[in-house]
């Protein structure tokens, strides 16, 4: 079984993605980690490059700044590095900058590749994920955030990223999946302040034009963290990958558990979820066999 990993990145260290760790996470369980890198104004490409593996292999990319709608220019880049995977590679792991693999979920990973491999029937494997908020102490708990996407692809060039890269389709079809019991933790909303602010003043022009971002984007200094309708405090371990970052944590952020902030509709659906584990209206871009 050969597998490629493949992400793209730009400005990590202007907007404080965690890339090397995302990349480290995954390399494991990758004969080959493909990373795009587009062009950025800080030192990406050497913070990248510091990586001491001979599996990285980096391709150069410019963005296309006039792409202002649905974050499509992310799945272009995201294609651009699922394009250069070998072609004799089985199955592409797909990791964005701010994603990272917990080391304990690497053996149940590599079972569930080794275990469909040859089963054609199954295009992609299906990730749990954990959304973190504010500090590494708190995740969300609402219905805004998903709960499920697919990391794992088979190498089929035909198999597109969709919409602003969240997944996949094929032929513009739901990807058929099989669930793998591990989680994906996400840190794209633990940054600094500063740093989350800045993210959200350039990140929301890939979705968005000026006369929006002028409506909707606050011109301030920090990002306000505590416009937020549920979250709860995480007592697990962080991958260890994960440990050094979070050791140079800088800022404080407290949360009140016993309050949120839901409208009357989110909170019966809240409840619902909590009381059975469904999420009534869920969107699900993909197709579980």
């Amino acid at each position: 079984m050969k597998v490629s990993g493949f992400t793209f990145i730009r400005n990590a260290i202007k907007y404080d993605y965690p890339i090397k760790e995302a990349i480290t996470s995954i390399l494991p369980l990758c004969d080959e980690m493909i990373v795009c890198a587009g062009k950025s104004e800080d030192d990406t490409l050497k913070l990248v490059e510091s990586i001491n593996s001979d599996k990285i292999k980096i391709i150069h990319s410019e963005w296309d700044e006039t792409l202002r709608k649905d974050g499509q220019v992310l799945a272009i880049e995201t294609d651009k590095a699922f394009d250069a995977v070998a072609a004799d590679s089985d199955w592409a792991f797909y990791i964005q900058g701010d994603e990272v693999l917990h080391e304990k979920y690497l053996p149940v990973v590599k079972q569930a590749m080794e275990e469909y491999k040859d089963d054609k029937k199954v295009e992609g494997l299906l990730f749990n994920y954990l959304h973190f908020y504010g500090s590494y102490d708190y995740a969300g708990n609402s219905r805004r955030w998903y709960r499920h996407e697919i990391r794992v692809i088979r190498n089929n060039k035909a198999t597109r990223a969709y919409r602003d890269a969240q997944g996949f389709r094929k032929d513009n079809k739901k990807l058929r999946v099989k669930k793998v019991d591990a989680f994906i933790y996400h840190y794209g909303w633990v940054k600094p302040p500063a740093s989350q602010q800045a993210k959200a003043e350039t990140f929301n022009r890939l979705w968005h034009d000026d006369e929006w971002m002028e409506k909707n984007i606050a011109k301030v200094d920090e990002f306000d963290y505590s416009n937020i309708d549920s979250l709860k405090l995480f007592k697990d371990s962080h991958p260890a990958v994960m440990q050094a970052r979070i050791e140079k944590m800088n800022w404080k952020f407290d949360f009140d558990l016993t309050k949120n902030n839901f409208t009357f509709k989110n909170r019966i659906l809240y409840f619902y979820e909590k009381l059975t584990g469904k999420r009534l209206f869920e969107y699900k871009n993909y197709q579980i066999i």
